[in-house]
Formats: structure tokens, sequence, C-alpha cells
């Protein structure tokens, strides 16, 4: 017989438990691969972890409608999900590898071999992508998940007494199956026994040896984060010269269940599509100013924006992915510098004064990239590179060091997080991440009111009853809110004070409420007299819209 085995086994049907075992080997040695590799990231760069790699180029691959549907469905965990997802894909085939690696073991270590080269393509082509070295967490990984799938399948497949062997030239026939090589009956056995006890050490001890590294890796941190921390702990934001004016009273309705009038920095919304958050180290931070209209290049650093003037302003922001009545929508009042101020210095004119860009391109360390209207950053609105947040640094997640904020506008067109460059063009030249995925190029922000209290499906006591909420139309403002019972008519809710136009409001109506169920319904009129349209909306390609409402039991009574 002229064939060359990957190692010498025995010629038989694999039984039930070499499969099984089998099984277990690639899905021990794939985890062994992910941990290695998490605790290589860790010392290299987080983003370079192959499954936060290969997550980002799928969440850039995934059709906007089923990235919408995932943000709707689980909210801020969508990312976790995402990676749950990877995982278990993962596990799946790690399962198949080792099945194959029964037959053919240098194959089935090739193949662990090959995912792990994806890993680091994955990660070297990602738009925030540093060096080559983002390669090496994969490939590290890859190379010892290999090895242990190697080694696992060589305690499998170890020869036994009895065998027929293939040795690659010629064969020959042993004893039966369960006599030993001297005729000692059941010796067969016993050195499967002792051949999978082998395996089953082998995969233990790696595998808690492979957690116990990832998790010190994790708990020890990257240098690089442990920097940005550290910068972030020692900066100080300076005193506004135009601090923000003081709260008017009656602007905060003290009513259990509404939604605070500052959002704390907690609880506020986060949507984007980085599955690790980037941790930017301030003291090395710069964003460049650069593109057409601008007189000459400009790269500024932290210390350089917060020496400018700078401004405090409360600010509600808005994500185009929040439905009618949904959460993704908060006020925190924002310090930083007029970016409006920045671009004139530069020498930048807006389209109505014959500037020649109409779009800002603002580009995020994670190779994000947000498309704002010249002409509404440069219109007189309170439009920020922001560094502060409600008394402190942004934090991490919300964008440190620095973001933009432009009342208004959609997140997605105007609050980039992490930014690093600004680049003047024009709308026909260039498209910004959403708009080839489905998504409008401008989104002012649509009005938009909610109940936050009745909860849907509650079950409050007949009598009065509070009914209460927030309701939004940046930069336009809110003049009116209604609330409406079932399909009886229309009365007009108290309003809270107004902050700013770029605020929202919150309001309150006392409802007498009867026993049984009832349809709530809110709608809201903005400072231009516009009445939010009755019919609900999905939010692509600009922003939902539509009244929101909600169902309701009232207990008591006869």
């Amino acid at each position: 017989m002229n064939a060359t085995r990957d190692t010498l086994r025995p010629v038989r049907e694999a039984t039930r438990t070499d499969r099984l075992l089998a099984a277990l080997g690639g899905l021990v040695a794939a985890y062994v691969s992910l941990a290695v590799a998490d605790l290589v990231a860790s010392r290299v760069r987080p983003e370079a972890s192959p499954v936060v790699a290969v997550g980002g180029a799928v969440v850039d691959r995934t059709p906007a409608v089923l990235k919408d549907w995932a943000i709707r469905t689980f909210g801020e965990d969508d990312k976790a999900v995402l990676q749950l997802g990877i995982l278990l894909l993962l596990a799946l085939l790690a399962v198949g590898i080792g099945l194959l690696a029964l037959r053919r073991r240098v194959l089935g270590s090739a193949a662990v071999g090959a995912f792990g080269v994806l890993g680091a393509l994955a990660a070297v082509t990602r738009p925030d992508s540093e060096s080559a070295v983002d390669a090496v967490p994969s490939l590290v990984g890859a190379a010892a998940g290999a090895l242990l799938l190697y080694v696992l399948m060589g305690r499998l497949l170890a020869p036994r007494p009895g065998a027929v062997i293939e040795t690659g030239v010629g064969s020959g026939v042993g004893s039966a199956p369960d006599a030993g090589s001297e005729g000692v009956p059941g010796a067969g056995t016993r050195a499967a026994r002792a051949d999978r006890r082998s395996f089953l050490l082998v995969a233990a001890t790696t595998g808690l040896a492979a957690t116990g590294a990832a998790a010190l890796g994790r708990a020890a941190g990257s240098p690089a984060e442990e920097n940005a921390a550290a910068s972030r702990a020692a900066l100080r934001l300076p005193r506004p010269a135009s601090p923000a004016p003081p709260l008017p009273a009656g602007a905060r309705l003290a009513v259990p269940g509404i939604s605070p009038f500052t959002t704390p920095n907690r609880d506020f919304y986060r949507v984007d599509t980085a599955l690790v958050v980037p941790k930017v180290n301030a003291d090395r931070w710069r964003l460049r100013l650069h593109g057409a209209g601008v007189r000459e290049e400009l790269t500024l650093t932290l210390r350089d924006l917060m020496a400018r003037r700078t401004v405090e302003r409360d600010i509600t922001l808005a994500c185009v992915s929040n439905e009618v009545g949904g959460p993704y929508v908060g006020n925190a009042r924002w310090l930083g510098v007029p970016l409006a101020e920045l671009l004139r210095e530069a020498g930048v004119r807006p389209p109505s004064e014959g500037g020649p860009a109409d779009q800002l391109v603002a580009r995020s360390v994670d190779g994000m990239t947000i498309g704002t209207p010249v002409e509404d950053v440069m219109d007189g609105r309170d439009a920020l590179l922001a560094f502060g947040m409600n008394g402190e640094p942004l934090p991490f997640e919300h964008g440190f060091p620095v973001r933009m904020v432009v009342p208004g506008l959609f997140g997605y067109v105007s609050a980039c997080k992490w930014i690093e460059s600004i680049e003047l063009t024009t709308f026909d030249a260039y498209d910004a991440y959403w708009v080839p995925r489905g998504w409008a190029a401008e989104a002012p922000v649509k009005t938009q009111s909610r109940i936050d209290t009745p909860r849907p499906f509650g079950r409050p006591a007949a009598g009065t009853v509070m009914v209460a909420g927030v309701a939004w139309a940046q930069h336009r403002g809110i003049r009116r809110v209604e609330v409406r019972v079932d399909d009886g008519p229309w009365q007009e809710a108290r309003l809270a004070a107004e902050d700013t136009r770029d605020t929202w409001r919150q309001w309150t109506y006392p409802w007498t409420a009867t026993p049984g169920r009832h349809t709530l319904t809110v709608r809201a009129t903005d400072g231009t007299g516009a009445t939010q349209p009755e019919r609900r909306t999905k939010t692509m390609p600009d922003g939902a819209q539509g009244w929101h409402s909600v169902v309701v039991t009232v207990e008591g009574g006869a």
C-alpha cells in the first residue's frame, strides 16, 4: 500500500466516543486559539482581537435593515449579541474541524491556521488598523490552537495493541482488536481508555491555562488603555467663557417615572458600530482640519482646543434608529469650543457665502465617517467640538477625548465620537458611512413626543393618574403637547418651562382614570407650528415619525 497517513493510526471505523472526543478537541482548540489571541491583543491593541476584527467586518457588511432590526430588538446589547453569534458559528466550525482532524490530523490543524489567517486579514484591513502588528493576535492564537489540535488528535489516535497499522509502505495485521500484542485479552480496550484519559487531561489542562492567562490579560489591561485612562483622569476641564444659562424655574418636573431633564452619563444612550470602545490617549490625540475652502491645514491638540474660547450648553441628542416612543434620546450639558469659529479662522465659508464645500466629513479613530451640512454647522447654532459632558471629561463610551455635537441633527449626520479628522468636501464628491447603506445624507431631527408614565400595560388605580413624558424638536423647540384618551378629544398638557429650543421639554397631564382598558396617545407641536403626523413610519431612511401611545388597564371601582 503506497499511502502516507498524517500519523500512525489504527485502520478501523471511528467509534462514537472517538467522534465526540474529536468534536470536543475542535472546540477546545478553538477556545484556546481565541483565548491566546485575546491575551496577545490585550498587549498589542484590543481592537486587533480576531472576534472584534471579524465582528467589525461583519457589521460593515450587514444590510442597514438588519442593523436597524438588531438595534430595535436587542437595544444597546446588539454588539454582545453579534459577538455571541460569531462565537456560536465558530463553535460549529470548530466541531467540524475536530471531526476532520479525526481522519486527517494535519489537515485539521491547517484548518485552524487558515481561520487565523482570515482573522489576521480582517484585523489589518480594518479602517482603524495602525500597522501589520494587528495581525499578530490572530496568528499567534491560530498557531496555539493548531498545535493543540495536533497534539490532542495524537493522544486520541495513538496506535493501540492489535491494530492494523499503515506505515506508508505495506501493511501488517496484528491480533484481534481486543487482544494485546502478546495475546493479553482486553489490552486494546485498556489502551483506548488510557488514550482518552490522556486526551482529556491535555484538553482540560490547556483550556484552564488559556482561561487563566486570558483573564489575567483582561484584568491587567493593555498599556495603551491604561495610558488613555490615566490621561482622562488627569484632565482638568477649563471654566467656560460662556456658561450655560441658568435652568429656568419649572424646567424640571418632579413626577415619578418621568425622564430626568438631564440624563446622567451612565444612562445616556449609546448607538455606534464599535465592538470595542476606543480608548484614546488625550496626550497623543490630534485633530486634523483640511479640505476644500480651508486656507491652511490645521492640526490641533486637546490642549490647543481647551485654550480656545469654551462654551457650555444644554443640548438634546437623538439617534435616527429611535423608533416612536424609543429610548435613544438624551439631554446633557456639553462643554467645548464652537466649531463654526474654528472653521472661519481656517478660512471656511458656508455655501450661502460662496464657500466651495457643502459637507463636513468627520472621521473617527475607528474609521467611522459622518457627513454634516456645512451650512447647518455655521448658521449660528451651538455646534460644538465637545470634550466635557455633565461636568466631567467625556466618558470613553461617549467619545473621549473629543466629539461633535450639533443640535437639530440626528447623531448619524452630526455626532461623531472619537473624532480625529474634519474634511471639507461636497455631498456629490463623498458619501459618508451610512449613506451607501440606505440612510439619507441629510437628516434634521423630527418632532417627537413620548409617554414615560404610566408604562405600557401598566395597571394604575382609578382616580387621578399623572400622565407624563418628554417631547423634543431640537433647534425648533416645542410649543405644545396634547394627550388623548381612547378616541376622545385632544387635551393640552402642561409643559415644563423651556430651557432652550435645543433641549427637550417635560410635560404632564392629570388624567381622571376610570376602570377598564384605555389607550393614551400623545402628540407635539414644534416651534414652527408643525404638529407631529399621525401615521407611523420606519426609522429608515431619515428617522421615524408618528404618535406614541400606550395601553393601560385601570383597576378599581365597583
